[in-house]
């Protein structure tokens, strides 16, 4: 038998820690370190007798991993990774310090509660429980905790899979963050799987021009060159592809209302899915977001150059083909390069290692249903990738209906219901005993 109790009791207080410890992460290297917290983690992995690598990609950037045997040795490894680091938090916008893991109203609040030191905790509690008590899984279980996935994993998961490889040995799936999580439609709980993913391409444009006085005629703007650009490719029309994922997901839904399954009804379907469509809706088609701009630095001077920052998400397959739309729409005089890049995911949802998931889910939850559903944003198994691992989002929680989830990343006032933490630690504990 497997007895969770103990992990359940703990997940908590290690959560807690977890978000006590500021690892905000602002990108390009501007980061607080997560050192400290891999260190925390290592400590408690140290208390059950499991030693762990600490790498550092730069000074205080820094990744852990470590390895638990499994029973069958020819069974392949299987990849467990969170992320230690955060987006910034102004607390000022908080009703509590965003840093201190508060807890009120039976929830855990602070940076990090659902992005993603929850599951970090969730992991680390599961895998003490597992070994205090002697247990051994199926096959190996490679624990990693990167850093800098919020800044595209640089110092991260990317650093580790191309200069420590061999840390990775024998893997060919892995889990992690924004999956497993449960919405209620119509009162039926019902539990995601993310399967798929899109991909993503952080472009900068940058236009040239000629310089000159603000006072006289330009007819070679750059910042009236940049301007028209950026319009065309904020607002092309993306035409709507449905990935498989999110194809099956809105075919539950249909069955579980319903709601006949159409162009017509997607709007009515995605409805169903209550604050949870914020991350659906987004997969019928690509996007192209302009997020920020720079120019000039005087009312009176006309500048050289000008650049604009887009964010594009990709459809599985299409990667290509949007770089190529981005480029026709920027026109004549503009560069574009990528300040980071990563292709789109798409696993099948019909594998012994999916089949886990729900039965750890249904055992706890009999009476709901799981169904795979397409992330818009992007996680580290992107780098996981580059390996021939296979990832999905496994994250297990049990969620009340009047939490926004999707809000709570990357969101002010973040938080995590207390039994929500609880469940995903039992569910993840018996997945990772039988996966």
């Amino acid at each position: 038998m497997f007895d969770f109790s103990a992990a359940e009791d703990e997940v908590t207080e290690l959560c807690r820690q977890l978000i006590r410890i500021d690892t905000q992460n602002w990108g390009g290297n501007k980061a607080n370190p997560e050192l400290p917290a891999a260190e925390l983690i290592a400590s408690w992995l140290a208390e059950v007798d499991l030693k762990s690598e600490i790498v550092e990609s730069s000074p205080g950037r820094a990744n852990l991993v470590a390895r638990v045997k499994g029973s069958d040795p020819e069974a392949p490894a299987l990849v467990v990774h969170g992320h230690t680091d955060v987006v910034p938090a102004a607390a000022e916008d908080w009703s509590v310090d965003p840093f201190e893991g508060v807890i009120k109203d039976g929830l855990l609040w602070g940076r990090g509660a659902v992005d993603m030191k929850d599951m970090d905790a969730m992991i680390v509690a599961s895998i003490r429980a597992m070994l205090s008590q002697g247990l051994v899984p199926r096959r190996d279980l490679i624990i990693a905790f990167f850093a800098d996935e919020e800044a595209g994993g640089n110092y991260g998961a990317r650093h580790m899979v191309r200069n420590r490889p061999e840390l990775f040995s024998g893997a060919t799936e892995a889990i992690s963050e924004v999956g497993g999580y449960s919405v209620d439609i119509r009162g039926q709980r019902v539990y995601l799987i993310q399967t798929a993913e899109k991909g993503l391409a952080w472009l900068n444009l940058i236009a040239h021009g000629t310089a000159g006085h603000g006072s006289q005629r330009n007819d070679d703007n750059p910042v009236t060159r940049l301007a028209a650009a950026i319009t065309r490719i904020g607002n092309h029309p993306w035409p709507q592809e449905i990935p498989l994922a999110t194809r099956k997901l809105l075919e539950g839904v249909s069955e579980l209302t319903g709601i006949g399954f159409t162009a017509e009804t997607i709007p009515q379907l995605l409805a169903e899915l209550g604050s949870v469509e914020k991350f659906v809706a987004p997969t019928l088609q690509n996007t192209s977001n302009p997020s920020f701009l720079e120019a000039g630095y005087k009312h009176n001077v006309i500048p050289g150059t000008a650049t604009a920052y887009v964010d594009c998400r990709t459809l599985p397959g299409q990667h290509e083909d949007v770089m190529l739309k981005i480029k026709e729409l920027a026109g004549e005089g503009i560069d574009i390069t990528a300040e980071d890049e990563g292709d789109a995911l798409e696993s099948p949802f019909d594998t012994p290692l999916v089949a886990q998931m729900q039965k750890s889910l249904l055992t706890d939850d009999p009476s709901a249903q799981v169904l795979p559903y397409t992330l818009s944003g992007g996680t580290d198994n992107k780098s996981m990738a580059e390996l021939g691992i296979t990832g999905y989002g496994f994250a297990p929680l049990q969620l009340t209906g009047d939490l926004d989830f999707p809000a709570m990343f990357h969101g002010v006032d973040e938080r995590v219901p207390i039994s929500a933490l609880k469940f995903g630690t039992r569910v993840l504990g018996d997945f990772l005993m039988k996966a």
